[in-house]
């Protein structure tokens, strides 16, 4: 079959919309029909990063199962799903230790080949991958039966679409990652889409003080609504209230969420820390140079200071994503004003323009035929 899709073809490129083929799923996939596409930041890194390139966009995604292949068993035709941006397998060594955001499965996820070593879909008769394995900027996929998550379907698809990544990226950066517990004192820097819900985690974990950062003022103001206690424009100020609001202690957890990690934003959130605080880096850079940190020994080793990865906010996506599903259907999680605008498939660069301007906290691509 054929399917509309948005590819980046080369660096600093705009995205081109394109009819692309599919091939058929084949043992152990899964054919979706996207109904929305959350845009995140992490598909710009394909505009101005290291990558592999055509490509076809999008990670966070929902949808309708088509048609599985042979040997699947999660999903059927019919069913609703959550797209996970990093497979679980279940059996591997990570996810036996529970820990199935680092599953072997997702060895290919940048190049969007399938654990089977297919590639869904096909540019001028060349194989095509999916961002992430997924590939949600098209109206139809084809994905890995791990990389599915089924929900009832009941739940509405467009709010789904935000737990496939931003929504447990940012609040598990704060619970998982970061480990905020009750009284802590966190520091949130970049309120995006990510950040956002890095400060729902951390207000849900008992944070007493949560500092959003952000230069824009609409974001600063929406984390406020969503429980940050305090939040201002730059990580200066933000180390100056967290040591006066922890009573000269500085900040137990800081969050790294902008959209784009620099040598210069490590160096302000690490500003934040405390003694025993640990700093989670969820940010990626566009270039690997500009993911070069440079880390001050003697003040990790004589405050105790931790630098936590986090990738998915370290969450488990089959035990995480209704987990949070469930948090937002009896009133715990707000995921509903998370979408600032929709757009269309052809209006995606429009979108993403709006983003860079700092208009938008999260934009939802809205599949239509």
């Amino acid at each position: 079959m054929r399917t509309r899709a948005a590819v980046m073809r080369e660096p600093e490129a705009d995205w081109e919309i394109v009819e692309l083929d599919l091939v058929d799923p084949g043992p152990g996939e899964v054919l979706v029909e996207m109904a929305f596409a959350g845009m995140c930041h992490s598909d710009e890194h394909l505009r101005h990063g290291p990558g592999v390139r055509p490509i076809v966009g999008g990670h966070e995604g929902s949808g309708v199962v088509q048609a599985v292949g042979a040997g699947v068993t999660s999903v059927a035709p019919g069913d609703h799903v959550i797209t996970s941006f990093l497979p679980a397998c279940g059996h591997c060594r990570y996810c036996a230790r529970g820990k199935s955001n680092l599953c072997d499965k997702g060895a290919t996820i940048g190049t969007g080949q399938l654990p089977s070593g297919t590639f869904p879909f096909r540019l001028d008769g060349e194989p095509l991958g999916g961002f992430c394995m997924v590939g949600a900027f098209a109206r139809h996929s084809v994905l890995s039966e791990f990389s599915c998550v089924r929900i009832d379907p009941s739940v509405a698809l467009d709010t789904a679409a935000l737990l496939a990544c931003s929504v447990p990226t940012g609040w598990g950066s704060a619970v998982y990652s970061g480990g905020v517990r009750p009284g802590d004192t966190v520091v949130v820097v970049g309120l995006g889409g990510v950040g956002v819900n890095a400060v729902q985690g951390a207000v849900h974990a008992g944070a007493l003080h949560v500092i959003g950062v952000d230069p824009v003022a609409m974001k600063r103001e929406f984390a406020e609504s969503l429980g940050a206690t305090r939040t201002v424009a730059g990580a200066d100020e933000a180390a100056d209230l967290a040591r006066s609001l922890s009573r000269g202690t500085g900040a137990d957890v800081v969050v790294l969420t902008v959209g784009k990690l620099t040598p210069e934003s490590y160096a302000g959130a690490m500003s934040c820390l405390g003694k025993a605080g640990t700093l989670v880096l969820t940010a990626l850079p566009d270039e690997n140079k500009d993911g070069r940190l440079a880390l001050n020994g003697p003040m990790a080793t004589v405050y105790e200071q931790r630098i936590q990865g986090s990738l998915y906010g370290s969450c488990n996506p089959r035990t995480d994503i209704p987990r949070l599903l469930q948090m937002h259907e009896e009133g715990r999680l707000e995921l509903d004003r998370l979408i600032t605008r929709r757009y269309s498939l052809d209006e995606l660069n429009q979108g993403y323009r709006d983003q860079a301007a700092g208009e938008i906290v999260r934009g939802l691509l809205v599949h239509a035929d």
